[in-house]
């Protein structure tokens, strides 16, 4: 069964902060946790970025999001929803 995962973003990031975002999003694909991320608007402020992932695998990318936000500093900008 697949799991939905949702990211909370800033639209106001840098370009190096959206850099860095380009390169999570980019790794989620390259590691095959999903094909295809879907991007919305939550207000003036968010993104809500979304996918799909195999459940077993919701844990694994749950905590691969979580370090690689804390490892390139971009808590406040970027967050599991």
């Amino acid at each position: 069964m697949e799991k939905a995962i949702q990211l909370k973003v800033r639209k106001d990031l840098d370009s190096l902060q959206q850099l860095k975002f380009i390169k999570l999003k980019g790794s989620l694909i390259s590691k095959g946790y999903t094909e295809i991320i879907h991007i919305a608007d939550q207000d003036e402020e968010f993104h809500i970025n979304t996918f799909e992932t195999a459940a077993e695998n919701r844990n694994e990318v749950q905590q691969y999001i979580a370090a690689f936000i804390d490892s390139e500093s971009l808590s406040g900008m970027i967050c599991l929803k």
